[in-house]
């Protein structure tokens, strides 16, 4: 019995035929058809036990990774501070409005750190304190209490995207909250957000946080050259690709994931957000999109009431995105 690559998998023995005759050529056709499905099937067999193993391997590696960069207890009751200020030793003790409002009371104000403005500047901030800024942001969107986000799950998953970015020159935990206020200034100062709802402005300042998360201080021209394990995994928007699927890693975690509140179709559309904004950020699909954008721009620019302009923009998903990929880049 040989595999598909011609290797001797096993012996088939055939004895005796029930009418008490010889073998003939039509039971060797018959016998050879058998052995060559019992050789593929081994190595089916034997392929699937390897994917298996390989799976596993990902788990364990998986498992290892959010040990070492998942916020600790010690990191979340340092923003939470549940002991100090509810005397309780246990969080689950604690009932969630209690937590929500301790963790409101540790947060910056906005105008005292200029959070709103775009000339907002990054450097007075230590970035311990840029994890509350972030904070701060999603309580200013609306979209804590209004889907359901714990207080301690919020505050985690803050702080292990902190802590998954790299210490590089440039696309470091700096950049990454900086794209974040961005995307939130252009909501809210910008005042985009009338053309998006609660829980697409909550999305999107997500994945702003998440845009460069692990990213390795290269571009993807570096990953393709060097033949990099991500670029084997990624065909395309290497990088990118890469940041995105670390995100969904971290919403895989029920004590990170902020959207376990949501029902399967609020999911499905933050999933969906998460990868256009941060795909987006691949500077290779950016003229594209530009064009659209000006098109869009140029439309609205003639139309005399915002009401007009707000339905031709909420109406089409498609302008939607464009404006969202722009405002990532």
């Amino acid at each position: 019995i040989v595999n598909k690559k011609e290797e001797i998998v096993g012996v088939a023995t055939f004895y005796n035929r029930k009418d008490g005759k010889p073998f003939d050529e039509y039971d060797e056709q018959i016998t050879e058809m058998l052995t060559q499905f019992l050789g593929w099937s081994v190595l089916n067999t034997d392929t699937y036990d390897k994917m298996n193993k390989l799976e596993n391997g990902k788990d364990i590696a998986q498992e290892m990774l959010m040990y070492q960069t998942k916020a600790t207890p010690d990191e979340v009751e340092s923003i939470l501070q549940y002991k100090e200020k509810l005397e309780q030793e246990c969080i689950e003790d604690c009932d969630e409005k209690d937590l929500l409002r301790i963790l409101k009371e540790e947060l910056p104000e906005p105008v005292d750190v200029e959070l709103y403005e775009f000339h907002f500047g990054d450097f007075p901030v230590d970035e311990y304190d840029l994890i509350k800024c972030g904070l701060r942001m999603f309580f200013e969107l609306n979209v804590v209490e209004k889907f359901k986000v714990p207080a301690e799950v919020l505050t985690r998953w803050m702080y292990t995207v902190r802590k998954g970015y790299r210490d590089i020159t440039y696309h470091n935990w700096r950049h990454g909250f900086n794209v974040g206020q961005t995307m939130f200034t252009l909501l809210m100062t910008g005042k985009i957000k009338k053309y998006y709802s609660d829980l697409e402005a909550f999305a999107m300042v997500a994945a702003a946080f998440c845009h460069d998360i692990d990213h390795r201080g290269t571009n993807n021209l570096y990953q393709m050259k060097s033949s990099s394990p991500l670029a084997k995994l990624h065909g395309s928007s290497i990088l990118e690709r890469h940041h995105l699927e670390y995100s969904k890693t971290l919403l895989q975690d029920e004590t990170l994931n902020i959207f376990q509140n949501l029902n399967k179709r609020q999911n499905e559309v933050v999933l969906h957000l998460f990868e256009v904004a941060i795909i987006a950020t691949d500077l290779a699909l950016y003229f594209k999109k530009r064009t659209m954008f000006q098109k869009i721009v140029d439309a609205i620019e003639k139309m005399e009431k915002e009401e007009d302009a707000i339905r031709y923009i909420t109406m089409d998903p498609i302008k939607k995105e464009v404006i969202m990929a722009m405002m990532m880049t």
